[in-house]
């Protein structure tokens, strides 16, 4: 019998709820086990970048693509996992901002004391696109004196930034504002949103490619969609 081996996956913290469902399945059907690090695309891109080894990746589609033009991921192994659209939350009870249009919206955002996002730069895809829809809304400077960081990765969630009472409103992937205990008010006005497309695929330097490619298999099945579906994702 071959002995179990452990496939250490970067995967963009969107997955993080999706992985803790999965995971333990997998273990059973396979026998081997995942080792999951998650982080903000960007970072997890550079890290890749830099060298690091994993046997899979799961980042944002032009991320993968890019990864594999500078020959970091292999080229035919990317496959799209989930697809993500950026939300809004508010503390449990609190009111609820207006997302029936770009405008209300806005209203909502100029009102509010304090915003969780992630960073703009080097942080998670949200944070980048949202950066440009206040650009284009003529709200920067407003918005800069209201922006509350997270750190990036699952310890540094916007909406755990909403949890502890240090921002009115939290804007990130669905995915990861359903993961902390907050009211999550929906997604972004169609005007103003960005749905990103997460890519999995095999880093060059992968030790243990054959499971990689049946782990990125496992996550395609309709059982695994199920679960990226009921974590806020939309499956691929």
């Amino acid at each position: 019998m071959a002995a179990a081996v452990e496939i250490k996956i970067l995967s963009t913290t969107a997955m993080k709820m999706v992985f803790e469902e999965l995971a333990p399945r997998f273990e059973r059907e396979t026998g081997n086990r995942f080792s999951v690090n998650l982080g903000p695309s960007l970072v997890l891109e550079k890290r890749l970048l830099d060298g690091e080894a994993a046997d899979v990746a799961i980042v944002t589609g032009p991320g993968a693509k890019e990864l594999v033009e500078r020959g970091k991921l292999v080229a035919g192994s990317l496959v799209e996992v989930a697809r993500s659209l950026i939300g809004v939350a508010v503390p449990k009870g609190a009111p609820r901002p207006d997302l029936s249009s770009v405008d209300g919206f806005k209203r909502d955002l100029l009102a509010a004391k304090s915003i969780a996002l992630s960073k703009p730069v080097g942080g998670g895809a949200s944070g980048a696109h949202m950066a440009k829809v206040f650009e284009e809304l003529g709200i920067t400077e407003a918005m800069a004196a209201k922006a509350k960081y997270g750190a990036g990765g699952a310890a540094g969630l916007a909406g755990l930034v909403v949890l502890r009472g240090e921002a009115d409103i939290g804007i990130q992937q669905m995915a990861e504002l359903i993961a902390v205990d907050v009211d999550v008010v929906g997604p972004l006005p169609a005007d103003i949103q960005s749905a990103t497309m997460f890519t999995a695929g095999i880093p060059v330097n992968a030790a243990h490619p054959a499971e990689a490619r049946a782990a990125i298999t496992f996550l395609t099945t309709p059982a695994a969609k199920s679960v990226i579906k009921a974590k806020g994702l939309e499956p691929a």
